[in-house]
């Protein structure tokens, strides 16, 4: 009965070793130098370690969400790029009307502003 669960044993054995193998050889290996640099916040637009309530930078956000956009955007145009061939000029179309909103919203954003960081 136990000679059943051996081998899920010895995946979990392994999958364990290659998930914190990497890691543990990372941190006892790797050069411990921190300076300033390091130390500094990292796309966050604001000092990590202050007062919780202070008020910050809504611009950084607002980049994110965009690049979110047109992120998902891609994401949407490789699996409709494989299969062209087989939706064909409805298919088409429909990307076309797809990108043509995002490209409208683009150039709204580009006009307000909203792609400017001082």
């Amino acid at each position: 009965m136990l000679a059943n669960y051996l081998p899920v044993l010895i995946f979990l054995i392994v999958g364990i070793l290659v998930g914190a193998g990497p890691i543990l050889i990372g941190f006892l290996l790797g050069p411990h130098r921190p300076d300033s640099e390091k130390l500094s916040p990292y796309e966050c637009g604001f000092e990590a370690f202050e007062d919780a309530r202070m008020q910050f930078d809504v611009r950084y956000f607002l980049v994110a969400i965009l690049f979110i956009l047109f992120d998902l955007e891609i994401a949407f145009l490789v699996p409709w790029a494989v299969v062209l061939d087989k939706i064909g000029l409805l298919g088409f179309g429909a990307m076309a009307i797809f990108l043509g909103i995002l490209v409208i919203g683009f150039v709204y954003e580009w006009k307000k502003g909203a792609l400017e960081w001082e």
